[in-house]
């Protein structure tokens, strides 16, 4: 039987955010195949911060599922027996360069891909949404946006928070006009993307109107082509 691989890469929002509007959790844990999927929180991007990893606990324990989560800044689980055993990966926002910098020192980078590659769910926001592709658009430098190398296992550029952050599209224009990319994937707030099988599905609106685009010029001039949604 053919495994199925996918990507939810969530542009803003989420339970970082808000416990009460528990849409796009719902449907990241409908693409399980699990009557109660094993699910994982991955906080390393905030540094594993508490918080977040309560918020985590607050909605997913209202959900038929098993939730668990991975600190590297306390004493660290034994990631070779926990990883395999996850359904669905969470990864919150953050400082991806210093994440990607402790999971590869810890080989959860190659872990997460054969999980993976073995039918895993992958999702994330922000900083957890740009990880799995070649590359991604971040705020890990306090001067300015920067195209950083992720994790690379699917291709493309991601740029999250693509209407909530007033340097978002400045940026992604000025990377296409300086040629340091050719394309990018921009996801709104409140706006998820959806990978299947390595390619673009579709975007899931579970804010006001929201959308994901691929960006690109044409002639000259940035074009933004929505990908197909559905709302939730």
């Amino acid at each position: 039987m053919k495994i199925e691989k996918n990507i939810v890469a969530i542009g803003g929002g989420g339970f970082g955010r808000t416990v009460k509007d528990l849409r796009i959790e719902e449907y990241i844990l409908s693409l399980s195949k699990k009557e109660k999927p094993n699910i994982c929180f991955i906080p390393t991007a905030t540094g594993d911060n508490d918080s977040y990893k309560v918020n985590y606990y607050d909605v997913f324990t209202k959900f038929n599922c098993n939730p668990t989560h991975i600190d590297f800044f306390k004493r660290t689980i034994d990631l070779s027996s926990h990883i395999p055993k996850q359904d669905i990966i969470f990864v919150g926002g953050g400082n991806t360069k210093s994440m990607l910098a402790v999971w590869k020192d810890w080989g959860l980078d190659e872990l997460l891909r054969n999980a993976y590659e073995s039918g895993t769910v992958m999702s994330g926001v922000s900083a957890g949404a740009i990880c799995w592709f070649e590359k991604g658009i971040t705020d890990s430098w306090a001067y300015d946006l920067a195209v950083m190398d992720c994790l690379g296992f699917v291709t493309g550029v991601c740029c999250p928070h693509y209407d909530e952050e007033p340097a978002r599209r400045p940026f992604v224009k000025k990377a296409l006009n300086e040629s340091l990319i050719d394309h990018c994937l921009s996801v709104e707030g409140n706006c998820a993307l959806h990978l299947k099988d390595d390619i673009p599905f579709r975007a899931i609106n579970f804010g006001n109107n929201k959308n994901a685009y691929t960006t690109s010029l044409k002639d000259g001039k940035v074009s933004e082509v929505a990908f197909k949604r559905i709302d939730l």
